[in-house]
C-alpha cells in the first residue's frame, strides 16, 4: 500500500470562518460532569421481508435529562431528542407512516436520499398535521452511506431542528458490506451528530430569545444530545459517522495531539480513495465518515478531539485486541464523467447577501414559484457562487434535494482532496464560484438552498422542477404561504398577524409581503 498525503489544513477561506461573524459565540468548555456518549438506539422496523420494509417515524414531544436538574424540553424521532438511527437498505421497497404527535405541523425531509419530490422528499410541500400521519414509500436506490432526517417546515424549520428534530439515517449496500470498515454499530462505528445550544433558565431551550438571522449559535458542544460526552474505546479503531446538524455553526475537527485520522465516506456515500487529515472543516449539513486509529494509546489514556480550541467528548482508552486491517488505496469506482451535450444551458445558483439581505439569483423564496427546471436522467452543469464581501463574507453551505452530485472545481481548480465522491451540501467561499455535475432520477419538485437553517428559512431558497420529457408541464400541488400561516394561526389559537416567526422580518424588511 502506498503512503498517503496527510492534510494538515481547513482549506477553506479563514477570513470567512464564522468565528468572524459579528455575532459568533464562542464554545465554552461546560462546567458539568462527564456523560456516557448518548448512541441513538436503531429504529425497528415494523415488518421486514426479503423486498420491503416498514417503519413508523414519530416525531413527538418529550424531556431529556441533558444538564444537571431540570429536565430540558425537546423533541424527536421515536425519542425524546434527535431519534433512532433508521437503517435502508439498498434495492428495498420501503413503506414509511410518518406520525406527527407534536402541537404544531411539521414534514420530514430525508436529506440526501435519492426520491421523488416534492411530498416522498419532504420538503415545506409535504406537511404533516398535528395528530396526523402521512404514508410515503420508495425503493432505496443509491450507495451506502449515512444520510439524515430532519424537520423543513418553512420557515419553522430553524425552531423544530433547534428543538430536536433530526436524526441519523444509514443506508446499506453489498459493496460497502465487502470493505474493511469497522461496523459494529455502537461499538467501533457511532453517529456523532454535531450541535450546539444555549440553555436558559430551568435547563431550558429559548429558540426566539437566541434568534440570529445568520444563524443560531450556543456557547455548548451537544453531540448526540449529549453534553461533556465521554466513550469508552474498546477497539483499536472507530469509525465516526460525523454529521454538523447545527443551525450554523461550521465544525473545525482536530485531536489534542493532532492524531491522524481517514476520511472514507462523504455526504452520499463511500470516497474512491481515503483521506488522511489531521484537521477537518465541516460545514452546515454535511456527513463525513472517517476511521481513527487509536493504536498509539495504551488502557488509561485519554484522547481528547476539538472544535477549534474547545474540547468537545473524550475517547477513554481501555484494552483491545490488535487490529492489523488495512484500507486498500482504492475504495469504490465512481462512475465516468458524463459529456454534457455542448449547447446544454448552464444553471446558476447565485448565493449573496447576509442577515436579512440573503438571497439566491437576486430572489427570495416564493412556495408557488418554479425557478429553474432540468429534464430528468440528463447531466447539466451547475454553477454555484457566493457574492458574499461585506466584513469578509461567510461561507455558504450549499444543498440540493433529490441529488446526489459530483464536484468539479473551485474557481477553476480541482475540488478540496475529500469532495470527489457522492455530495448534496458544499461550503462555498466568499467570490468562489464551484462547479457541480448535476443529474436528476425522479421527476419532482425540489429545493436549493443555504442549510444555514436561518437562511433558508428567511428566503435564501429556490426550486427546481425535475420533469419527465413525456410530461414536461406535470403540475404539482404545492403549499402556499396562506394555508402555511393559517395552519399555524390555528395550532397557536392566535390571530396570523400576531405569529411570531422570526424568519419572516427577512421578509418584511425587504418589503416582500407573504400573504
Amino acid at each position: 500500500m502506498s503512503e498517503r498525503k496527510v492534510y494538515n489544513d481547513y482549506f477553506y477561506d479563514e477570513p470567512a470562518f464564522n468565528t468572524h461573524d459579528g455575532g459568533y459565540i464562542p464554545l465554552e468548555v461546560p462546567d458539568v460532569p462527564e456523560h456516557k456518549l448518548n448512541i441513538p438506539g436503531i429504529l425497528k422496523p415494523d415488518k421486514e421481508t426479503d423486498t420491503d420494509m416498514w417503519y413508523t417515524v414519530d416525531a413527538q414531544p418529550g424531556e431529556t435529562q441533558i444538564l444537571p436538574g431540570e429536565k430540558t424540553k425537546t423533541w424527536g424521532y421515536n425519542s425524546s431528542i434527535l431519534g433512532k438511527t433508521i437503517i435502508l437498505k439498498e434495492g428495498k421497497h420501503m413503506h414509511v407512516t410518518l406520525k406527527n404527535d407534536l402541537p404544531v405541523l411539521t414534514t420530514f425531509h430525508w436529506h440526501g436520499l435519492n426520491v421523488s419530490g416534492p411530498y416522498v422528499d419532504g420538503g415545506c410541500h409535504a406537511p404533516v398535521y398535528p395528530g396526523t400521519s402521512n404514508e410515503i414509500e420508495f425503493t432505496v436506490d443509491q450507495p451506502a452511506a449515512t444520510l439524515w432526517l430532519h424537520a423543513h417546515p418553512c420557515p419553522e424549520t430553524s425552531e423544530q431542528v433547534y428543538k430536536g428534530l433530526a436524526t441519523p439515517v444509514v443506508v446499506q449496500d453489498d459493496i460497502e458490506s465487502k470493505l474493511p470498515f469497522p461496523r459494529n454499530y455502537g461499538v467501533d462505528d457511532i453517529p456523532v451528530v454535531l450541535q450546539d445550544r444555549h440553555f436558559h433558565k430551568g435547563n431550558q431551550l429559548n429558540y426566539k430569545e437566541d434568534y440570529d438571522p445568520d444563524g443560531v449559535q450556543g456557547p455548548t458542544a451537544m453531540i448526540n444530545g449529549t453534553v461533556n460526552p465521554y466513550f469508552d474505546v474498546t477497539t483499536q479503531k472507530v469509525r465516526l459517522r460525523f454529521l454538523d446538524g447545527s443551525n450554523r455553526r461550521e465544525w473545525r475537527l482536530h485531536f489534542d495531539d493532532d492524531l491522524k485520522f481517514t476520511q472514507i465516506g462523504s455526504d452520499g456515500g463511500i470516497l474512491p480513495e481515503p483521506v488522511e487529515f489531521t484537521h477537518l472543516m465541516m460545514v452546515c449539513a454535511e456527513r463525513d465518515e472517517v476511521i481513527v486509529d487509536f493504536s498509539g494509546y495504551k488502557p488509561g489514556d485519554e484522547v481528547h478531539p476539538y472544535s477549534d480550541d474547545v474540547p468537545i467528548m473524550t475517547f477513554k482508552i481501555h484494552e483491545f485486541a490488535p487490529d492489523d486491517t488495512k484500507l486498500p488505496d482504492h475504495l469504490i469506482d465512481m462512475p465516468p464523467f458524463a459529456k454534457i451535450d455542448k449547447d446544454a444551458p448552464v444553471h446558476k445558483a447565485a448565493m449573496s447577501g447576509m442577515d436579512e439581505s440573503v438571497e439566491i439569483n437576486g430572489k427570495k423564496f416564493d412556495m408557488q414559484r418554479i425557478d429553474d427546471r432540468q429534464e430528468v436522467g440528463k447531466e447539466r452543469i451547475w454553477e454555484v457562487s457566493n457574492s458574499n464581501e461585506m466584513d469578509g463574507g461567510m461561507v455558504h453551505p450549499y444543498h440540493m434535494h433529490g441529488t446526489q452530485f459530483r464536484v468539479l472545481s473551485r474557481n477553476g481548480k480541482d475540488p478540496y482532496p475529500n469532495e470527489h465522491g457522492w455530495k448534496d451540501t458544499i461550503g462555498v467561499n466568499p467570490g468562489e464560484v464551484v462547479r457541480l455535475q448535476v443529474k436528476f432520477d425522479f421527476p419532482g419538485v425540489y429545493m436549493y438552498h443555504c442549510h444555514i437553517t436561518e437562511h433558508e428559512d428567511g428566503g435564501m431558497m429556490l426550486q427546481i422542477q425535475a420533469y419527465d420529457k413525456q410530461d414536461p408541464h406535470k403540475k404539482y400541488k404545492l403549499m402556499n404561504m396562506d394555508t402555511l400561516l393559517n395552519a399555524l394561526s390555528k395550532e397557536e389559537g392566535i390571530p396570523v398577524k400576531d405569529l411570531d416567526i422570526p424568519a419572516m422580518n427577512s421578509y418584511k424588511k425587504m418589503g416582500i409581503h407573504m400573504c
